[in-house]
């Protein structure tokens, strides 16, 4: 891992909802989901996880079982906050110890991120990171303009990195070539479409044949980055 996943979020659920994902995501959180501990300790930052939304909507029994593996042998346990369904608030009895924070679902957005921000600041960790751009393995830092792939440095030049950040920036919305040119070059450079077909093959060779399909071509209109997460 980076310094890039810095103030990252671990979220259970399986698969994590669409509403949670909008609402971390509009808040500015850096997140990745984990639906079983294994991929949570796989994925976890060097620095460690900032904070953990477990979601016990789909599969309690596994999301307990996240919870007790998150908080074992731990002696400075991340912080935690559990998603309840309003008819199953028993279920949290005698099980405090293994969690900080509730919020009963449906949740509204504006309770979910003031209890978040609390039990974050209550550990004096900040973990909203509008400096980071994360998308799966690709980072980038917009203060320090550098973008890493699987932790694999990219060496981009300044309009590559600008329209690489621009797209990852909206996962899953397409533009045409004409909106890039004005939204990334600017509405003073005369170039041609080309100029970004050229850009974006460029990018692809450089995030490598792994990676080269987070751009994607929407035929007839323009470029995509990556598929929505929020599953619409």
């Amino acid at each position: 891992m980076t310094d890039a996943d810095t103030g990252m979020l671990v979220v259970f659920g399986d698969p994590v909802s669409a509403e949670l994902a909008r609402t971390l995501d509009l808040s500015g959180y850096a997140w990745r989901g984990a639906a079983t501990w294994d991929v949570a300790v796989a994925e976890q930052p060097a620095t460690g996880w900032s904070g953990a939304i477990i979601d016990l909507s789909s599969d309690a029994d596994a999301a307990w079982a996240f919870l007790r593996s998150l908080r074992k042998g731990d002696a400075d346990p991340v912080r935690t906050l559990v998603l309840v369904p309003g008819g199953h608030l028993d279920a949290l009895e005698l099980r405090d110890d293994l969690f900080d924070d509730f919020c009963l679902t449906p949740f509204h957005p504006s309770e979910l991120t003031a209890r978040l921000r609390h039990l974050l600041i209550a550990s004096a960790v900040v973990a909203s990171r509008t400096d980071l751009v994360i998308y799966g393995d690709l980072a980038l830092n917009l203060e320090t303009y550098q973008a890493s792939i699987s932790d694999r440095p990219l060496d981009l030049t300044y309009m590559e990195y600008e329209l690489l950040k621009f797209l990852a920036q909206s996962p899953g919305k397409v533009f045409t070539r004409e909106m890039l040119l004005s939204r990334v070059w600017g509405y003073e450079y005369y170039g041609g479409a080309r100029t970004v077909d050229v850009h974006v093959r460029r990018l692809r060779a450089k995030l490598g044949e792994e990676h080269a399909d987070l751009i994607q071509t929407v035929r007839s209109v323009g470029y995509r980055f990556g598929q929505s997460r929020w599953g619409v």
